[in-house]
């Protein structure tokens, strides 16, 4: 479920380990890694996806489950990359962990306002933007309907205890946020480009939360080269 790699980039010259990991409550969490230098990249997939093919397979290498991994594999700090529902847990690391952080990545995500009135200012950055068409539409309703599918009822899993918001504020975290302009990316960054001291917003023209990672085949290149360059240039030696 969890990427942990030492590669910004996926290399074909480096293999690829796969490996089993049991956390404290009984979760047995498949994991992936790659290389053997550098700072440590960890790489978080979506709702429904794998590692393998959301992040090996696109040519780049419960969220105490991270923690307890990193643990396990005794990485001290990382860049924590997440993707959809990845980038929400990201998001919660920060406010769990955020000494473990080198900088954080939310791909296909963001933090959200709170306030009604902030909501409503970025809801309507986004209403002003183009909306997708034809194929691009037709595939984000068949993925629509796909999440509904796996939850017919509609029920919530009972709640568990939630961290605190990060307070960006505070953070000298470097984040980046990762989103095609048909994925509402304004409603996800709002609050970030207010609060976060140290943030880089990136919006991809003409993809959606499907396209903009293209999971299951070549990933753009404006996405791995973005998140690529960022890691880099706030990296630790």
């Amino acid at each position: 479920m969890f990427l942990p790699t030492r590669q910004a980039r996926a290399s074909p010259t480096y293999a690829q380990d796969s490996a089993f990991f049991t956390t404290s409550d009984g979760v047995k969490i498949h994991y992936l890694t790659m290389g053997n230098s550098g700072s440590w990249v960890v790489l978080i997939h979506g709702y429904t996806d794998s590692a393998q093919r959301m992040w090996f397979t696109t040519g780049i290498a419960p969220a105490q489950d991270v923690v307890e991994l990193m643990d396990h594999l005794k990485i001290a700090k990382a860049h924590i990359h997440g993707y959809s529902m990845g980038g929400g847990l990201t998001g919660q690391l920060l406010a769990m962990i955020p000494q473990r952080f080198i900088t954080a990545g939310l791909g296909g995500s963001g933090i959200a306002e709170t306030d009604p009135a902030l909501r409503a200012q970025a809801a309507a950055m986004d209403d002003a933007l183009p909306k997708p068409q034809c194929a691009n539409a037709e595939a984000m309703n068949r993925f629509r309907a796909r999440v509904t599918s796996l939850n017919p009822t509609g029920r919530v899993a009972p709640p568990v205890a939630a961290p605190a918001a990060a307070d960006l504020r505070t953070l000298a975290i470097p984040i980046i946020a990762i989103n095609g302009s048909f994925d509402a990316p304004y409603a996800k960054t709002h609050r970030l480009w207010r609060e976060a001291r140290v943030f880089e917003n990136i919006v991809l023209p003409d993809k959606t939360h499907l396209t903009a990672i293209a999971v299951g085949g070549p990933m753009p290149p404006q996405y791995v080269d973005a998140m690529s360059r960022f890691i880099d240039a706030f990296d630790e030696p």
